[in-house]
């Protein structure tokens, strides 16, 4: 489970680069990364490893 919300988090972190570098498609990315750091910091504090 912990490997998968990594997973997700580091999709939606290419998303939000990907949208912030390109083409500004409003509130959405943002939203992706609000999401990517919570998966990030419940990763952690499952107390699993980032890599």
């Amino acid at each position: 489970m912990g490997n998968l919300l990594y997973v997700i988090a580091v999709i939606l972190i290419i998303g939000w680069l990907i949208g912030f570098v390109g083409y500004n498609a409003g509130g959405i990315i943002h939203i992706l990364l609000v999401i990517a750091v919570i998966a990030i910091l419940l990763r952690l504090i499952q107390g699993g490893k980032l890599f």
